[in-house]
């Protein structure tokens, strides 16, 4: 197995950014722009590499090649992108990777691109980037060609004496798994649990009753042999299972709208652990929408427009717009899950305002609510 914070730190001990690796502050998937820019480089190096891995970090400062990390990322349909606009789509996996010195809610993410030995282009156009052209890269340049492309592999021997130094060992799994207790403090109980004499899998979360109901908040779930964070909610309320060979997490998302609320189930991801060495991760989205009363919707609405519309112009808020101004992205979520004429559009509008709250609580929600979002949108593509 193969140590991705090891990894990590082998591919950023090279020179610069070469035609085997990229690394990136962040990406942006919301847009089309972003979504260009992430299949250009997917393509460029794909085609730099034909007989071996390449590899995008994300999460890093260019010029000084610091760790800065970016947010959790657990969008499983990202292939489906790939898959959509690329001829010859290559498989690619994106991995959340925890670095100690990091927030506990920070990682740096991972993009694995996978050989396949074929050219590799646009099928259609996308931004500014035109059906049929192929990206590839020199060194560092991304560069592109509509015409024809001829593979060829320079880098098959770099890059696995690279990955074999970043090997995974006894040593560095009781590390990580010491590092991962120490990481948690005690209300969350960190625990760990050894899947076919192979796998070491942490996870931590603090236990809450309801009625019946077992749920941990708070989750933090890790695979120390790989140092590859497969699970992180900030706020949710997840329900945890595990077997022998699998570990199971359903997740539930608690919406209110004043006397009327409940928990209800998001997605569910089963870790199975095979015999030969391998895993695989299966999501499935069980999110059915809420539906409330729209006239009290209208009514919640517009009392967040007006929250919102003082934080633009900087004005005071009173106690009780306090109050709800933390759940102002809760709101918004469960109004555009209703269908209420730009409520969306307003909770994005929010983003920037929320974010530079002392209190980051409302901001946390506002990235869970796009989040859910985001996951509902891509099962409805």
């Amino acid at each position: 197995m193969i140590n991705k914070r090891l990894l990590i730190k082998n591919l950023l001990a090279q020179n610069d950014e070469n035609s085997f690796y990229d690394k990136k502050r962040k990406i942006s998937l919301d847009n089309k722009e972003g979504k260009a820019k992430f299949l250009k480089h997917v393509c460029a190096l794909s085609n730099s590499n034909p007989e071996n891995n390449s590899y995008i970090v994300i999460g890093v400062e260019d010029e000084l090649n610091t760790i800065e990390g970016v947010d959790f990322f657990d969008d499983s349909k990202i292939q489906n992108l790939v898959n959509s606009y690329l001829e010859n789509p290559p498989k690619i996996q994106y991995e959340n990777i925890p670095f100690p010195r990091l927030p506990r809610y920070k990682v740096v993410g991972l993009v694995t691109i996978s050989p396949i030995n074929k050219v590799t282009s646009l099928k259609k156009q996308i931004w500014k980037y035109v059906r049929g052209r192929v990206f590839f890269r020199r060194g560092s340049n991304s560069m592109s060609t509509l015409g024809k492309f001829e593979l060829k592999n320079t880098n098959r021997e770099i890059v696995t004496a690279i990955e074999k130094n970043a090997s995974n060992n006894i040593q560095l799994t009781l590390d990580g798994v010491f590092d991962f207790i120490n990481r948690h403090k005690d209300e969350y109980n960190p625990r760990y649990k050894v899947f076919n004499e192979q796998f070491v899998l942490c996870w931590a979360g603090q236990k809450k009753v309801v009625e019946d109901k077992v749920f941990y908040s708070r989750v933090d779930i890790e695979l120390v042999n790989e140092q590859v964070r497969l699970f992180y909610s900030a706020l949710d309320e997840v329900k945890i299972e595990h077997n022998h060979r699998s570990f199971i997490i359903t997740e539930y998302v608690y919406l209110r709208i004043k006397d009327e609320f409940d928990y209800y189930p998001l997605e569910k991801t089963v870790i199975h652990f095979k015999d030969n060495g391998k895993h695989d991760i299966v999501t499935e989205l069980l999110f059915q929408p809420p539906q409330f009363n729209k006239m009290e919707l209208h009514h919640i609405f517009n009392n967040c427009n007006t929250i919102l519309n003082k934080l633009i112009k900087k004005l005071p808020l009173s106690e009780t717009e306090q109050i709800d101004l933390l759940e102002l992205p809760t709101n918004y979520l469960i109004c555009a899950l209703n269908e209420i004429p730009n409520a969306l559009s307003k909770l994005k509008e929010s983003k920037n305002y929320l974010k530079i709250l002392d209190d980051k609580t409302s901001y946390i929600k506002y990235k869970e609510a796009v989040r859910i979002l985001r996951k509902i949108n891509h099962q409805n593509d």
